[in-house]
């Protein structure tokens, strides 16, 4: 009598398969994410600096 096929084995390769590319898909964002937010934070007078450190300065008041 023959084996039976392990159609359990082809199912689980799949399930592998699909779990590989949706992890690499999360890498590629989360890469793409970092290379988008690094360029910017590198900037002198980016957004993230304190706020005292970015204060305009007024120009002097004049007297009447």
């Amino acid at each position: 009598m023959p084996r039976k096929p392990n159609y359990g084995l082809n199912k689980h390769r799949k399930e592998q398969d699909r779990k590989a590319k949706k992890d690499a898909k999360i890498i590629d964002r989360q890469q793409r994410r970092d290379e988008r937010s690094s360029p910017v934070n590198d900037r002198p007078g980016s957004a993230t600096m304190d706020r005292a450190d970015t204060s305009l300065e007024l120009p002097p008041k004049e007297e009447s």
